[in-house]
């Protein structure tokens, strides 16, 4: 593995842009036991893209598994039963945009709640990626009002038609998309999970940053 000096909160936004400029590539390939899902990352979040990237190249992210994953939800990936590599204490600084949404097929950071977490930074390893269900005009206009939400039209047809999960939207960051490969996410969505979500098969990850 390529070595991974530890990032804090203080030096996390300086390191991660000097990294992005180093490091532009944005396609990412997950590989797993039940298909292959070809990421982009979106260059209007540098530090998550950069961040994600970093890892990627490092190997951290293989050999761990899908940990958390709700069906017509979210599929979530980056833990391990076993320890991981030591990557530092930090959080990524919040690049929540009102440009990118949770349709299906987004890929965000999850992160810890606001209580123990007010300025809504997101994990370091911990991502996921939308499956979502049916959103209904009634549901889209009820969100927007509760989060203050204005949805563009474009925003409003694609979760119409394509689905997602409006109700997390501005409050996790979406930093990339599914290019190829949401039939494998459905796939790992319908593994059977114990009562904390993890799936009770073991879905390992390998990563390789191509472009």
């Amino acid at each position: 593995m390529a070595p991974l000096p530890p990032l804090t909160n203080e030096n996390v936004r300086e390191e991660l842009l000097k990294y992005g400029k180093e490091n532009p590539e944005t396609v990412v390939l997950l590989s797993t036991s039940v298909g292959e899902i070809k990421l982009k990352l979106y260059k209007e979040t540098p530090l998550h893209r950069a961040n994600f990237i970093r890892l990627a190249n490092a190997g951290y992210y293989n050999g761990t598994v899908f940990h958390r994953v709700i069906k017509g939800h979210m599929v979530q990936g980056g833990d391990s039963r076993e320890p991981k590599r030591d990557i530092g204490k930090y959080g990524v600084p919040t690049e929540v945009n009102p440009a990118f949404i949770h349709v299906r097929g987004a890929l965000a950071m999850a992160r810890y709640d606001d209580e123990f977490n007010p300025t809504k930074a997101s994990s370091p390893d911990n991502f996921y990626m939308v499956q979502g269900s049916k959103v209904s005009e009634a549901e889209l206009q009820q969100v927007g009002q509760k989060n203050n939400i204005n949805y563009t039209p474009e925003q409003r047809k694609t979760y119409l038609t394509k689905g997602g999960v409006p109700t997390l939207d501005m409050k996790y960051t979406v930093f990339g998309e599914v290019l190829e490969g949401m039939d494998v996410v459905d796939k790992i969505a319908r593994v059977p999970v114990d009562t904390h979500d993890w799936p009770s098969q073991e879905i390992y990850i390998t990563m390789q940053v191509l472009e």
